[in-house]
């Protein structure tokens, strides 16, 4: 059985050094049939000339579970409570499960306000919708700790309610999420917590990175790069919505043959393949070799060539090769790209799949994402 994680925040009318390490194939291609969508929507914040005042950058150390779910620690509270959390450019809330979150948080960290000198009261009922499911609980106020760096009056999601993400949640290795994407998809209108360090004025730059090492540790750098986790320069896309990390798709093609209808791309860390619409996904798997299993996965030949898949973004293309985009197990391969049908206005998902070959940069100052090959 395989899981696939996929945290994308889906919104209705308006659409609405962190190290990673890797886990084996092996195990991810025990458990790829979950799959759970995010949802809701709220406001926007610009960016501002308080950037001019921030001052430092830093990392969060994050495990990799296999291969499906990148999550790192975030603190909640004084003395912090500390919980693995999925950090996902998907979404834009911050969420832990309330200390009487039932027996289907049996093992996982919970939050239990009445330890936390610093708590604050809101109490404003909190609800998400997930593709299987509804999550839901209650909002409350705390200082959260991300690496070195602190949000003191952070707003976030205690979960009472976890049915919604089904056996995914009760055989991950996460607690909760924190959300790396913009306030307009953020349930409640709840700043994110990048957003509230980026008020505390204590990060060098609006910018974080991810490096996901493919045999070995990663990072997630805040206010930052490092320039020990890519090569070359750093191509940058302009952003077309500041909801997700949402940016043009000027194509995707195999051998100079276009395989896509659709024209937009978002780039999300909390989805553990690449994803796109099931009819042109259906049309790729059969320029590359794919077979189809179920629920819109399929299978690839171990041996053997297969040619490349080529995105082009703003004149750029970033080349994934057979090498990249299959997870072999003992054997047996799985291609790394799923079809499922969302609104044209995501269109394709860069997951970790392409993530892990290009270092990305998600440059919240200038309303852009820049990629670079991985060192």
């Amino acid at each position: 059985m395989f899981l696939v994680l996929c945290l994308l925040s889906l919104v209705s009318a308006k659409f609405y050094e962190v190290k990673l390490e890797k886990l084996t194939n092996e195990a991810f291609i025990d458990r790829l049939h979950q799959k759970t969508f995010y949802s809701d929507g709220a406001k926007t914040h610009k960016y501002d000339s308080f950037f001019k005042n921030v001052k430092g950058s830093g990392d969060i150390t994050i495990d990799d579970f296999q291969n499906a779910q990148y999550y790192g620690q975030v603190g909640v509270g004084t003395p912090a409570q500390t919980f693995n959390v999925v950090y996902d450019t998907g979404s834009a809330n911050l969420w832990v499960p309330n200390k009487d979150c039932g027996f289907r948080c049996i093992t996982k960290h919970k939050y239990d306000h009445s330890k936390s000198s610093t708590y604050q009261k809101n109490g404003t009922i909190f609800k998400i919708q997930y593709g299987s499911g509804p999550v839901a609980g209650f909002v409350s106020q705390d200082v959260a700790t991300l690496g070195k760096f602190q949000v003191k009056n952070q707003g976030f999601a205690e979960i009472t309610d976890v049915k919604g993400l089904g056996l995914g949640y009760a055989i991950g290795h996460f607690d909760g999420i924190c959300g790396l994407g913009w306030d307009t998809i953020s349930v409640d209108g709840i700043l994110t917590p990048f957003h509230g360090l980026l008020n505390e004025k204590t990060l060098d730059e609006p910018v974080f990175a991810f490096f996901l090492g493919n045999k070995g540790p990663g990072a997630l750098t805040l206010g930052g790069l490092n320039p020990d986790h890519y090569s070359g320069n750093i191509s940058y896309v302009p952003l077309n919505h500041e909801t997700y990390w949402s940016i043009p798709l000027e194509g995707m093609t195999v051998s100079g043959n276009s395989y896509t209808t659709a024209t937009n791309a978002i780039v999300d860390t909390g989805t553990s393949l690449l994803a796109g619409p099931a009819a042109d996904v259906a049309k790729l798997a059969k320029a590359v070799g794919a077979t189809a299993l179920m629920k819109g996965e399929y299978s690839i030949p171990c041996d053997g060539d297969a040619p490349d898949i080529v995105f082009r973004l703003n004149g750029q293309d970033f080349a994934l090769a057979k090498e990249d985009y299959v997870l072999n197990s003992g054997g047996q391969c799985i291609w790394g790209v799923m079809g499922i049908d969302l609104p044209p206005q995501v269109g394709w998902i860069l997951g970790d799949v392409f993530i892990r070959k290009y270092y990305t940069v998600f440059d919240w100052g200038k309303k852009r994402v820049g990629f670079a090959k991985s060192a």
